[in-house]
């Protein structure tokens, strides 16, 4: 059967996953994941992709992103990969591909699912046990969101300056709703959309994307078809 095509729709954020080859670690230490940060925050204006959030787990990135053109957006994490393995092998005189396959992705609902994917990424090291205290993790857009830092790397989402007029107070609500733990359900939808690259959203957003590409944005329903 062959591989159904990547949705992808200008203009929407979408929820990218990336794992190591083989589950094999993508970063050998700090010096690494400052060199993919760097492509990253290189790479995006070039391709009209705005960064939104991000993590660097020791064995996969996720992104938040929102492309301008539709072909901007594989484009962009082609060639994001492509600089970072080359640095990589470089460095760590070795050879051959670092990533498995194909990178996975869903299209997001901004209204409904932005924010709820921010938390999802940004909350990704204590998910993975890789910290106690996300906080306390510097390789994601957290720090930023919540006012510890200033990241140029993201670009803030029109869905996260609705949360306040001023910047303290779009941090102050954000910091306040990641401290609330997502919701299991919500995990799981986004996890499972943006691994089998199904639109995430209400029924009015998913039949909008019907009208905007001919890739059908959800699942066939299961069962026989329909007698003519």
């Amino acid at each position: 059967m062959a591989r159904l095509a990547r949705l992808v729709v200008a203009g929407l954020p979408h929820h990218i996953i990336q794992r190591g080859r083989h589950g094999q670690p993508v970063f050998a230490d700090d010096v690494d994941r400052e060199a993919y940060r760097g492509y990253l925050r290189e790479l995006a204006p070039s391709h009209g992709v705005a960064v939104h959030a991000y993590v660097l787990l020791p064995d996969a990135v996720q992104l938040l992103l929102t492309p301008a053109r539709s072909e901007g957006l594989g484009a962009f994490v082609q060639a994001l990969g492509r600089h970072y393995v080359r640095a990589y092998n470089a460095r760590h005189q070795r050879q051959g591909g670092l990533w498995e396959g194909r990178f996975r992705s869903t299209v997001l609902e901004p209204e409904r699912w932005l924010l709820p994917c921010m938390q999802y990424i940004e909350s990704q090291p204590v998910r993975s046990n890789v910290v106690v205290d996300a906080l306390h993790y510097p390789w994601s857009s957290l720090a930023h969101h919540v006012g510890m830092s200033l990241d140029p790397t993201v670009s803030d989402h029109s869905v996260f300056w609705s949360l306040g007029n001023t910047p303290f107070e779009r941090q102050s609500a954000y910091r306040e709703r990641f401290e609330q733990p997502l919701p299991r359900i919500a995990a799981e939808a986004l996890l499972q959309s943006t691994l089998h690259g199904w639109a995430l959203g209400e029924s009015a957003f998913l039949e909008g994307l019907v009208k905007l590409t001919a890739r059908r944005p959800v699942p066939r329903h299961a069962g026989r078809p329909a007698r003519s």
